[in-house]
């Protein structure tokens, strides 16, 4: 019997649909990269390893990292937005590679133009750490300390725009202190220098510094979150004692710009199952960091643009600029 026009323009239709639909359910066509802009062994790389480590079980299909460091993490992101918009290559990405350096580096590219956010990996807390030698005990007696003789005290950090940079920035700001800031290439030797106490104090990975803690080389006087980490309850957040500042860190996905939403869904929707693997979990704990909000792609969009405007501002106020 011949076909019906009504009736071949339907297959037709339905024909001409199949080819996205199936890109989409078999993304990934093969071994995802994960670019990352920090070199191998620091914790965003450690992170992003962690997840191609438990993707594949998800995806079928393997995940590598890809290390592009250099220049605050922009080389990294200036791969991953130009490659090909097809899913098989993400960046994985910290806060400040997508919110912050933006506004510093000149001729860096517009990450909310070039990216697309996909979901949130992590959310993290920075501590505020101190040199066992100098004779504070909690926030209240280190800015004491620090108003008696301005100037002074020193904190380290890891150069203009890093999150050791704008937590002491931020702080002294919110506690009304005058301290001296000595840049750092790395955060070991500025950890080691806080020890030492040739560095009164310094801002990073609480995991960093848990050791010497216990060792009774370091006293962790706050974090930045809005509540206590399960990693440290006994620690208290600079909000308890008295400063307004709230910082929180975070990793997460992006992909280059114009990916299909089918593709994105996708992506999206095995990665968020990926980070219920035990062994993640495992690793954000060993790490100090926690799970994220459960934001829909959406969601984590409208977050990341509400956090890039939101360090517009803030490094105007606090008369941040690279050197």
């Amino acid at each position: 019997m011949a076909m019906t026009r009504r009736r071949a323009i339907l297959l037709g239709s339905t024909a001409f649909g199949l080819p996205s639909v199936a890109h989409a359910q078999t993304w990934p066509t093969g071994p995802v990269t994960l670019v990352v802009g920090y070199a191998a062994g620091g914790g965003p790389d450690i992170n992003a390893r962690g997840l191609a480590q438990v993707m594949p079980a998800v995806t079928g299909q393997p995940a590598i990292v890809d290390n592009r460091a250099g220049a605050g993490g922009s080389i990294g992101i200036r791969a991953a937005a130009g490659a090909r918009p097809d899913g098989q290559t993400l960046l994985y990405a910290t806060a400040p590679n997508i919110v912050i350096i933006p506004w510093l580096q000149k001729g860096m590219i517009d990450t909310l133009t070039a990216l697309v956010p996909i979901c949130q990996t992590t959310v993290y807390q920075y501590a505020l750490m101190v040199s066992a030698k100098l004779l504070v005990n909690n926030v209240a007696e280190l800015v004491a300390l620090a108003r008696k003789e301005p100037g002074k005290l020193t904190y380290f950090s890891v150069g203009i725009g890093s999150a050791t940079h704008l937590n002491s920035a931020w702080f002294t700001q919110a506690a009304g202190i005058n301290v001296t800031h000595v840049p750092y290439k790395g955060i070991s030797q500025g950890l080691l220098d806080v020890i030492g106490g040739t560095i009164d104090m310094g801002f990073g990975a609480p995991e960093a510094g848990l050791g010497h803690v216990k060792a009774g080389k370091l006293k962790m006087l706050a974090v930045t979150g809005d509540k206590r980490l399960k990693l440290l309850p006994d620690v208290p957040t600079l909000k308890e004692q008295g400063i307004d500042m709230v910082m929180n860190g975070w990793h997460g996905l992006f992909a280059p710009a114009k990916t299909p939403d089918a593709i994105l869904d996708k992506i999206e929707k095995d990665a968020k199952r990926a980070l219920t693997d035990s062994k993640w979990l495992d690793l954000l704990v060993q790490d100090g960091s926690e799970p994220p909000p459960d934001r829909t792609r959406t969601e984590f969009t409208r977050f990341v643009a509400d956090e890039h405007a939101f360090w517009g501002r803030k490094l105007k106020e606090l008369r941040i600029e690279m050197e």
